[in-house]
């Protein structure tokens, strides 16, 4: 099957291909040895959460503080 590249780097994938792969929205793309490999990833709200934590540099007692400040 073709997959032409779009102007703006775009890629639609075919319906028979993605079937396999029902409800997936986000693909990890790689590449390995002259091939592009795309894995389907699930993404939560809670592993952005924890990224953003990280970010900040803000850890569970950061966390369990600023709860217990706002339910005074």
């Amino acid at each position: 099957m073709l997959a032409k590249l779009t102007s703006k780097n775009q890629l639609t994938l075919p319906k028979s291909i993605l079937s396999d792969f029902e409800g997936a929205e986000y693909f990890d793309v790689t590449g390995e040895n002259g091939c592009i490999v795309l894995t389907p990833v699930r993404i939560t709200r809670a592993g952005a959460v924890r990224a953003k934590l990280a970010e900040l540099g803000l850890s569970g007692t950061d966390v369990a503080d600023a709860v217990a400040w706002a339910r005074q």
